[in-house]
Protein backbone atom coordinates (compact mmCIF):
# COMPACT_ATOMS: atom_id res chain seq x y z
CA UNK A 1 0.00 0.00 0.00
CA UNK A 2 2.94 2.41 0.71
CA UNK A 3 4.24 1.98 -2.81
CA UNK A 4 0.79 2.75 -4.13
CA UNK A 5 0.62 5.96 -2.08
CA UNK A 6 3.98 7.11 -3.46
CA UNK A 7 2.80 6.27 -6.98
CA UNK A 8 -0.45 8.13 -6.35
CA UNK A 9 1.32 11.26 -5.09
CA UNK A 10 3.32 11.46 -8.33
CA UNK A 11 0.32 11.15 -10.64
CA UNK A 12 -2.27 13.30 -8.81
CA UNK A 13 -3.27 16.29 -10.92
CA UNK A 14 -7.06 16.69 -10.74
CA UNK A 15 -9.43 18.97 -8.76
CA UNK A 16 -10.43 15.87 -6.76
CA UNK A 17 -7.10 15.81 -4.92
CA UNK A 18 -8.48 17.51 -1.81
CA UNK A 19 -11.12 14.79 -1.47
CA UNK A 20 -8.42 12.14 -1.90
CA UNK A 21 -6.33 13.67 0.88
CA UNK A 22 -9.38 13.95 3.17
CA UNK A 23 -10.20 10.33 2.51
CA UNK A 24 -6.66 9.26 3.35
CA UNK A 25 -6.79 11.20 6.62
CA UNK A 26 -10.06 9.54 7.61
CA UNK A 27 -8.80 6.13 6.53
CA UNK A 28 -5.68 6.43 8.70
CA UNK A 29 -7.94 7.42 11.62
CA UNK A 30 -9.98 4.25 11.12
CA UNK A 31 -13.17 6.04 10.01
CA UNK A 32 -14.17 4.11 6.90
CA UNK A 33 -17.51 5.89 6.46
CA UNK A 34 -15.97 9.37 6.25
CA UNK A 35 -13.24 8.00 4.01
CA UNK A 36 -15.86 6.51 1.68
CA UNK A 37 -17.73 9.81 1.50
CA UNK A 38 -14.53 11.67 0.57
CA UNK A 39 -13.50 9.13 -2.08
CA UNK A 40 -16.99 9.08 -3.57
CA UNK A 41 -16.88 12.88 -3.83
CA UNK A 42 -13.48 12.53 -5.50
CA UNK A 43 -14.85 10.11 -8.10
CA UNK A 44 -17.88 12.28 -8.79
CA UNK A 45 -15.47 15.06 -9.75
CA UNK A 46 -13.06 12.80 -11.59
CA UNK A 47 -14.39 9.29 -12.45
CA UNK A 48 -10.93 8.25 -13.67
CA UNK A 49 -9.04 9.26 -10.51
CA UNK A 50 -6.85 6.20 -10.04
CA UNK A 51 -5.76 6.92 -6.47
CA UNK A 52 -9.37 7.34 -5.31
CA UNK A 53 -10.43 4.09 -6.98
CA UNK A 54 -7.51 2.36 -5.28
CA UNK A 55 -8.07 3.78 -1.80
CA UNK A 56 -11.86 3.42 -1.84
CA UNK A 57 -11.19 -0.26 -2.44
CA UNK A 58 -9.29 -0.41 0.86
CA UNK A 59 -12.15 1.33 2.66
CA UNK A 60 -14.63 -1.18 1.29
CA UNK A 61 -12.16 -3.94 2.27
CA UNK A 62 -12.52 -2.96 5.94
CA UNK A 63 -16.32 -3.22 5.54
CA UNK A 64 -16.24 -6.66 3.85
CA UNK A 65 -17.93 -5.21 0.74
CA UNK A 66 -16.07 -7.36 -1.76
CA UNK A 67 -18.19 -6.47 -4.80
CA UNK A 68 -17.16 -2.83 -4.41
CA UNK A 69 -13.51 -3.71 -3.77
CA UNK A 70 -13.33 -5.78 -6.95
CA UNK A 71 -15.23 -3.20 -9.00
CA UNK A 72 -12.87 -0.37 -8.07
CA UNK A 73 -9.66 -2.37 -8.33
CA UNK A 74 -10.66 -3.72 -11.72
CA UNK A 75 -11.09 -0.11 -12.73
CA UNK A 76 -7.56 0.61 -11.48
CA UNK A 77 -6.24 -2.17 -13.73
CA UNK A 78 -7.93 -0.57 -16.73
CA UNK A 79 -6.81 2.97 -15.95
CA UNK A 80 -3.29 2.15 -14.75
CA UNK A 81 -2.02 -1.29 -15.86
CA UNK A 82 1.36 -0.52 -14.27
CA UNK A 83 -0.11 0.19 -10.81
CA UNK A 84 2.42 -1.35 -8.39
CA UNK A 85 0.07 -3.24 -6.03
CA UNK A 86 -3.22 -4.06 -7.70
CA UNK A 87 -2.05 -7.42 -9.04
CA UNK A 88 -0.86 -8.38 -5.56
CA UNK A 89 -4.13 -7.63 -3.76
CA UNK A 90 -6.91 -8.06 -6.33
CA UNK A 91 -6.70 -11.89 -6.30
CA UNK A 92 -7.33 -11.89 -2.54
CA UNK A 93 -10.37 -9.68 -2.99
CA UNK A 94 -11.63 -11.95 -5.77
CA UNK A 95 -11.22 -14.92 -3.44
CA UNK A 96 -13.27 -13.17 -0.75
CA UNK A 97 -15.94 -12.38 -3.34
CA UNK A 98 -16.13 -16.00 -4.43
CA UNK A 99 -16.43 -17.07 -0.78
CA UNK A 100 -19.18 -14.51 -0.26
CA UNK A 101 -21.15 -15.92 -3.20
CA UNK A 102 -20.73 -19.44 -1.84
CA UNK A 103 -21.87 -18.30 1.60
CA UNK A 104 -24.94 -16.58 0.18
CA UNK A 105 -25.87 -19.68 -1.80
CA UNK A 106 -25.72 -21.70 1.43
CA UNK A 107 -27.86 -19.15 3.26
CA UNK A 108 -30.67 -19.50 0.73
CA UNK A 109 -31.17 -23.17 1.59
CA UNK A 110 -30.94 -22.73 5.39
CA UNK A 111 -34.13 -22.73 7.48
CA UNK A 112 -35.27 -19.29 8.59
CA UNK A 113 -34.98 -20.32 12.24
CA UNK A 114 -34.08 -23.42 14.24
CA UNK A 115 -36.49 -24.32 17.02
CA UNK A 116 -35.95 -26.71 19.92
CA UNK A 117 -37.97 -27.81 22.90
CA UNK A 118 -37.42 -25.92 26.13
CA UNK A 119 -35.37 -27.85 28.70
CA UNK A 120 -37.39 -29.60 31.39
CA UNK A 121 -34.68 -29.45 34.08
CA UNK A 122 -31.64 -27.34 34.92
CA UNK A 123 -29.87 -25.54 32.10
CA UNK A 124 -27.26 -22.80 31.74
CA UNK A 125 -26.92 -19.96 29.25
CA UNK A 126 -23.40 -18.86 28.37
CA UNK A 127 -22.48 -15.92 26.19
CA UNK A 128 -18.97 -16.07 24.80
CA UNK A 129 -16.87 -13.64 22.77
CA UNK A 130 -13.44 -13.57 21.19
CA UNK A 131 -10.35 -11.44 21.67
CA UNK A 132 -10.58 -8.46 24.02
CA UNK A 133 -7.87 -5.80 24.06
CA UNK A 134 -9.43 -2.58 25.35
CA UNK A 135 -6.54 -0.31 24.38
CA UNK A 136 -2.88 -0.05 25.27
CA UNK A 137 -0.68 2.68 26.73
CA UNK A 138 2.32 1.19 24.91
CA UNK A 139 4.15 2.29 22.80
CA UNK A 140 2.50 5.69 23.43
CA UNK A 141 0.65 6.68 26.62
CA UNK A 142 -2.51 7.89 24.86
CA UNK A 143 -2.48 7.17 21.10
CA UNK A 144 -3.99 3.69 21.44
CA UNK A 145 -6.47 4.26 24.26
CA UNK A 146 -10.15 4.77 23.35
CA UNK A 147 -12.02 8.06 23.77
CA UNK A 148 -13.42 8.89 27.21
CA UNK A 149 -11.06 6.34 28.71
CA UNK A 150 -13.07 3.50 27.18
CA UNK A 151 -16.37 4.22 28.92
CA UNK A 152 -18.35 3.60 25.70
CA UNK A 153 -16.26 0.71 24.36
CA UNK A 154 -18.95 -1.94 24.97
CA UNK A 155 -22.00 0.34 24.85
CA UNK A 156 -23.20 -1.00 21.50
CA UNK A 157 -23.34 -4.61 22.73
CA UNK A 158 -23.69 -4.47 26.53
CA UNK A 159 -27.32 -5.61 26.54
CA UNK A 160 -26.32 -8.80 24.74
CA UNK A 161 -23.36 -9.49 27.01
CA UNK A 162 -25.30 -9.15 30.26
CA UNK A 163 -28.18 -11.42 29.24
CA UNK A 164 -26.65 -14.71 30.39
CA UNK A 165 -25.86 -16.89 33.40
CA UNK A 166 -22.16 -16.61 32.51
CA UNK A 167 -20.39 -14.23 30.14
CA UNK A 168 -16.91 -15.21 28.93
CA UNK A 169 -14.15 -13.68 26.77
CA UNK A 170 -10.48 -14.04 25.86
CA UNK A 171 -8.41 -11.28 27.47
CA UNK A 172 -5.54 -10.50 25.09
CA UNK A 173 -2.76 -8.86 27.07
CA UNK A 174 -2.20 -7.80 30.67
CA UNK A 175 -4.10 -5.37 32.85
CA UNK A 176 -1.11 -3.56 34.28
CA UNK A 177 0.18 -0.13 35.29
CA UNK A 178 3.90 -0.78 35.11
CA UNK A 179 6.34 -3.46 34.08
CA UNK A 180 8.71 -3.63 31.14
CA UNK A 181 8.58 -5.53 27.88
CA UNK A 182 11.28 -7.61 26.26
CA UNK A 183 9.30 -7.91 23.00
CA UNK A 184 10.41 -4.50 21.73
CA UNK A 185 11.92 -1.22 22.80
CA UNK A 186 9.90 1.87 23.67
CA UNK A 187 8.51 3.42 20.51
CA UNK A 188 9.10 0.36 18.33
CA UNK A 189 6.32 -0.73 15.99
CA UNK A 190 5.59 -4.11 17.52
CA UNK A 191 2.67 -5.75 19.21
CA UNK A 192 3.09 -5.60 22.97
CA UNK A 193 -0.08 -4.67 24.86
CA UNK A 194 -0.56 -3.14 28.30
CA UNK A 195 -4.09 -2.10 29.27
CA UNK A 196 -4.40 0.10 32.40
CA UNK A 197 -5.83 -1.75 35.41
CA UNK A 198 -8.63 0.81 35.71
CA UNK A 199 -10.08 -0.63 32.49
CA UNK A 200 -11.20 -3.70 34.44
CA UNK A 201 -14.27 -1.66 35.31
CA UNK A 202 -15.36 -1.93 31.67
CA UNK A 203 -15.34 -5.72 31.89
CA UNK A 204 -17.42 -5.53 35.06
CA UNK A 205 -19.87 -3.06 33.54
CA UNK A 206 -20.30 -5.23 30.46
CA UNK A 207 -21.10 -8.26 32.63
CA UNK A 208 -18.03 -10.47 32.15
CA UNK A 209 -17.82 -13.28 34.71
CA UNK A 210 -14.93 -15.35 33.34
CA UNK A 211 -11.94 -14.70 31.07
CA UNK A 212 -9.07 -16.73 29.68
CA UNK A 213 -5.57 -15.28 30.00
CA UNK A 214 -4.01 -18.16 28.05
CA UNK A 215 -2.62 -16.42 24.98
CA UNK A 216 0.56 -15.02 23.43
CA UNK A 217 0.11 -11.55 24.97
CA UNK A 218 -0.33 -12.62 28.60
CA UNK A 219 3.33 -11.93 29.40
CA UNK A 220 3.94 -8.98 27.09
CA UNK A 221 5.19 -7.08 30.15
CA UNK A 222 6.61 -10.00 32.07
CA UNK A 223 5.57 -12.09 35.02
CA UNK A 224 5.02 -9.02 37.20
CA UNK A 225 2.26 -7.75 34.93
CA UNK A 226 0.74 -11.21 34.61
CA UNK A 227 0.46 -11.32 38.39
CA UNK A 228 -0.99 -7.81 38.46
CA UNK A 229 -3.56 -8.89 35.86
CA UNK A 230 -4.66 -11.78 38.03
CA UNK A 231 -4.85 -9.59 41.12
CA UNK A 232 -6.91 -7.02 39.22
CA UNK A 233 -9.34 -9.62 37.95
CA UNK A 234 -9.71 -11.10 41.44
CA UNK A 235 -10.38 -7.65 42.90
CA UNK A 236 -13.19 -7.23 40.36
CA UNK A 237 -14.71 -10.70 40.96
CA UNK A 238 -13.85 -11.95 37.46
CA UNK A 239 -12.67 -15.57 37.40
CA UNK A 240 -9.75 -16.45 35.14
CA UNK A 241 -7.65 -19.32 33.85
CA UNK A 242 -4.45 -19.39 31.84
CA UNK A 243 -1.22 -19.63 33.81
CA UNK A 244 -0.56 -23.27 34.76
CA UNK A 245 -2.55 -24.14 37.87
CA UNK A 246 -5.19 -21.42 37.50
CA UNK A 247 -8.79 -22.63 37.17
CA UNK A 248 -11.79 -20.29 37.02
CA UNK A 249 -14.83 -21.42 39.00
CA UNK A 250 -18.37 -20.14 39.33
CA UNK A 251 -21.56 -21.53 40.86
CA UNK A 252 -24.81 -21.16 38.90
CA UNK A 253 -28.02 -22.16 40.71
CA UNK A 254 -26.24 -24.78 42.75
CA UNK A 255 -24.04 -26.21 39.97
CA UNK A 256 -20.24 -25.83 39.99
CA UNK A 257 -18.76 -24.60 36.71
CA UNK A 258 -15.04 -24.74 35.85
CA UNK A 259 -13.09 -22.95 33.12
CA UNK A 260 -9.58 -23.97 32.04
CA UNK A 261 -7.62 -22.03 29.41
CA UNK A 262 -4.98 -23.54 27.09
CA UNK A 263 -2.36 -21.94 24.80
CA UNK A 264 0.40 -23.03 22.42
CA UNK A 265 3.07 -22.04 24.96
CA UNK A 266 4.04 -23.68 28.22
CA UNK A 267 3.54 -20.40 30.05
CA UNK A 268 -0.12 -21.53 30.11
CA UNK A 269 -1.88 -24.87 30.18
CA UNK A 270 -0.35 -26.36 27.04
CA UNK A 271 -2.42 -27.15 23.92
CA UNK A 272 0.20 -29.49 22.48
CA UNK A 273 0.48 -31.78 25.54
CA UNK A 274 -2.65 -33.81 24.92
CA UNK A 275 -2.16 -36.31 27.72
CA UNK A 276 -1.74 -33.64 30.41
CA UNK A 277 -4.67 -31.70 28.97
CA UNK A 278 -6.81 -34.84 29.08
CA UNK A 279 -5.86 -35.49 32.70
CA UNK A 280 -6.56 -31.89 33.73
CA UNK A 281 -10.03 -31.85 32.15
CA UNK A 282 -10.87 -35.30 33.54
CA UNK A 283 -9.98 -34.14 37.06
CA UNK A 284 -12.16 -31.04 36.69
CA UNK A 285 -15.05 -33.13 35.37
CA UNK A 286 -14.91 -35.21 38.55
CA UNK A 287 -15.10 -32.17 40.84
CA UNK A 288 -17.42 -29.90 38.82
CA UNK A 289 -20.82 -30.24 37.20
CA UNK A 290 -19.76 -28.59 33.93
CA UNK A 291 -16.35 -27.90 32.39
CA UNK A 292 -15.69 -25.05 29.94
CA UNK A 293 -12.46 -25.17 27.92
CA UNK A 294 -10.88 -22.20 26.18
CA UNK A 295 -7.93 -22.59 23.83
CA UNK A 296 -5.73 -20.14 21.95
CA UNK A 297 -4.40 -21.88 18.85
CA UNK A 298 -4.41 -22.10 15.08
CA UNK A 299 -3.00 -19.94 12.31
CA UNK A 300 -3.96 -16.27 12.00
CA UNK A 301 -5.60 -13.94 9.53
CA UNK A 302 -8.09 -13.91 6.69
CA UNK A 303 -6.54 -17.04 5.17
CA UNK A 304 -7.09 -19.02 8.43
CA UNK A 305 -10.88 -19.37 8.31
CA UNK A 306 -10.84 -23.16 7.99
CA UNK A 307 -9.78 -25.76 10.54
CA UNK A 308 -7.30 -28.10 8.83
CA UNK A 309 -6.60 -31.72 9.60
CA UNK A 310 -3.46 -32.20 11.68
CA UNK A 311 -1.11 -29.61 13.14
CA UNK A 312 -1.25 -25.96 12.13
CA UNK A 313 2.03 -24.11 11.79
CA UNK A 314 2.24 -20.32 11.79
CA UNK A 315 5.49 -18.30 11.78
CA UNK A 316 7.29 -21.57 12.42
CA UNK A 317 5.33 -22.30 15.61
CA UNK A 318 3.23 -25.42 16.19
CA UNK A 319 -0.24 -23.90 16.75
CA UNK A 320 -1.88 -27.19 17.61
CA UNK A 321 -3.75 -30.16 16.16
CA UNK A 322 -7.06 -28.65 17.16
CA UNK A 323 -9.39 -31.33 15.83
CA UNK A 324 -7.57 -33.97 17.86
CA UNK A 325 -7.24 -31.71 20.90
CA UNK A 326 -10.96 -30.93 21.06
CA UNK A 327 -12.05 -34.55 20.63
CA UNK A 328 -9.68 -35.71 23.36
CA UNK A 329 -11.00 -33.08 25.76
CA UNK A 330 -14.66 -33.81 25.05
CA UNK A 331 -13.93 -37.49 25.72
CA UNK A 332 -12.23 -36.42 28.98
CA UNK A 333 -15.29 -34.46 30.14
CA UNK A 334 -15.29 -31.00 28.52
CA UNK A 335 -18.83 -29.75 27.94
CA UNK A 336 -18.23 -26.73 25.71
CA UNK A 337 -15.04 -25.48 24.03
CA UNK A 338 -14.37 -21.91 22.88
CA UNK A 339 -11.43 -21.25 20.54
CA UNK A 340 -9.36 -18.10 19.96
CA UNK A 341 -6.22 -17.13 18.13
CA UNK A 342 -6.97 -16.88 14.38
CA UNK A 343 -8.57 -13.39 14.80
CA UNK A 344 -11.34 -14.48 12.40
CA UNK A 345 -14.40 -16.65 13.09
CA UNK A 346 -14.22 -20.36 12.41
CA UNK A 347 -16.85 -23.07 12.22
CA UNK A 348 -18.93 -24.83 14.88
CA UNK A 349 -18.87 -28.57 15.49
CA UNK A 350 -20.72 -30.97 17.75
CA UNK A 351 -18.69 -33.79 19.29
CA UNK A 352 -20.86 -36.23 21.23
CA UNK A 353 -23.44 -33.48 21.71
CA UNK A 354 -20.88 -30.97 23.04
CA UNK A 355 -20.30 -27.73 21.18
CA UNK A 356 -16.89 -26.68 19.87
CA UNK A 357 -16.48 -23.14 18.50
CA UNK A 358 -13.04 -23.19 16.87
CA UNK A 359 -12.59 -19.41 16.85
CA UNK A 360 -14.75 -16.51 18.00
CA UNK A 361 -12.55 -13.96 16.18
CA UNK A 362 -11.75 -10.45 17.36
CA UNK A 363 -14.30 -8.84 19.65
CA UNK A 364 -13.03 -5.52 21.06
CA UNK A 365 -9.48 -4.82 19.91
CA UNK A 366 -8.87 -1.11 20.12
CA UNK A 367 -6.14 0.57 18.17
CA UNK A 368 -3.51 -2.09 17.48
CA UNK A 369 -5.20 -4.95 15.60
CA UNK A 370 -5.54 -5.28 11.82
CA UNK A 371 -9.25 -5.20 10.95
CA UNK A 372 -9.51 -5.77 7.21
CA UNK A 373 -11.79 -8.45 5.77
CA UNK A 374 -13.17 -10.97 8.26
CA UNK A 375 -10.83 -9.66 10.95
CA UNK A 376 -13.73 -7.25 11.54
CA UNK A 377 -16.41 -9.97 11.44
CA UNK A 378 -17.35 -10.96 14.95
CA UNK A 379 -20.10 -12.43 17.09
CA UNK A 380 -21.50 -12.99 20.53
CA UNK A 381 -22.15 -16.73 20.82
CA UNK A 382 -25.19 -17.56 22.96
CA UNK A 383 -25.21 -21.19 24.08
CA UNK A 384 -27.72 -23.07 26.25
CA UNK A 385 -26.55 -26.37 27.73
CA UNK A 386 -28.51 -28.96 29.66
CA UNK A 387 -27.43 -30.39 33.01
CA UNK A 388 -25.20 -32.92 31.27
CA UNK A 389 -23.43 -30.27 29.20
CA UNK A 390 -25.11 -31.14 25.90
CA UNK A 391 -26.10 -28.36 23.53
CA UNK A 392 -29.82 -27.56 23.63
CA UNK A 393 -29.72 -24.61 21.28
CA UNK A 394 -27.79 -21.45 20.58
CA UNK A 395 -27.81 -18.10 18.82
CA UNK A 396 -25.17 -16.27 16.80
CA UNK A 397 -25.47 -12.54 17.48
CA UNK A 398 -23.52 -10.94 14.61
CA UNK A 399 -21.11 -8.16 15.48
CA UNK A 400 -18.79 -5.98 13.44
CA UNK A 401 -15.78 -3.99 14.62
CA UNK A 402 -15.99 -0.34 13.64
CA UNK A 403 -13.32 2.35 13.54
CA UNK A 404 -10.29 1.29 15.54
CA UNK A 405 -11.94 -1.86 16.90
CA UNK A 406 -15.22 -1.02 18.64
CA UNK A 407 -17.88 -3.78 18.62
CA UNK A 408 -21.38 -2.91 17.38
CA UNK A 409 -24.33 -4.99 16.22
CA UNK A 410 -24.11 -6.01 12.55
CA UNK A 411 -27.42 -5.59 10.75
CA UNK A 412 -26.00 -7.44 7.74
CA UNK A 413 -25.57 -10.64 9.78
CA UNK A 414 -22.22 -11.43 8.16
CA UNK A 415 -21.05 -13.78 10.92
CA UNK A 416 -24.17 -15.94 10.63
CA UNK A 417 -23.69 -16.80 6.97
CA UNK A 418 -19.92 -17.09 7.31
CA UNK A 419 -20.06 -19.51 10.25
CA UNK A 420 -22.80 -21.59 8.63
CA UNK A 421 -20.67 -22.00 5.52
CA UNK A 422 -17.47 -22.79 7.42
CA UNK A 423 -19.23 -25.25 9.73
CA UNK A 424 -20.72 -27.20 6.85
CA UNK A 425 -17.55 -27.21 4.76
CA UNK A 426 -15.26 -28.22 7.62
CA UNK A 427 -17.45 -30.55 9.67
CA UNK A 428 -20.27 -31.81 7.45
CA UNK A 429 -22.83 -33.82 9.40
CA UNK A 430 -21.20 -33.01 12.75
CA UNK A 431 -21.98 -29.30 12.28
CA UNK A 432 -25.07 -27.90 14.00
CA UNK A 433 -28.05 -26.75 11.94
CA UNK A 434 -27.84 -22.95 11.66
CA UNK A 435 -30.88 -20.89 10.68
CA UNK A 436 -30.93 -17.69 8.66
CA UNK A 437 -31.58 -15.75 11.87
CA UNK A 438 -28.48 -17.21 13.57
CA UNK A 439 -30.31 -19.74 15.74
CA UNK A 440 -28.68 -23.16 15.85
CA UNK A 441 -29.17 -26.60 17.38
CA UNK A 442 -28.09 -30.18 16.80
CA UNK A 443 -29.27 -31.30 13.37
CA UNK A 444 -32.18 -33.78 13.62
CA UNK A 445 -31.21 -37.39 12.94
CA UNK A 446 -31.72 -38.59 9.40
CA UNK A 447 -34.85 -40.76 8.99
Amino acid sequence: MIAALIWSSITLASPADDDHRAGMTAQRAGDAKIALSSYQSCLEKDPNHVACHWEIGWSYWTLNDWEEVVQHWNRVKVLAPDHPEVDAHLPTALGHLENLRRIRDGAKSAPKTVRTQAPTDWSIRIRAVGDIMMGTDFPHPTDYLPPDDGDALFSGVETLLRDADLTFGNLEGPLCDGGTTNKCSEGANCYAFRTPTRYARHLVSAGFDMVSTANNHAEDFGATCRTQTEQTLQANAISFSGRPGTIATQTVRGRKIALIGFHTSRNSHYVNDHETARALVASLAQSHDLVIVSFHGGAEGNKALHVPQGNETFYGENRGDLRTFTRILVEAGADVIFGHGPHVPRGLQLIDGRLVAYSLGNFATYGRFGLGGHLSTSLILDVELDGEGRLIHGQIHPITLQGKGVPVKDSEGTAIDLIRSLSTEDFGTSAPLIGQDGSFAPAPPEP
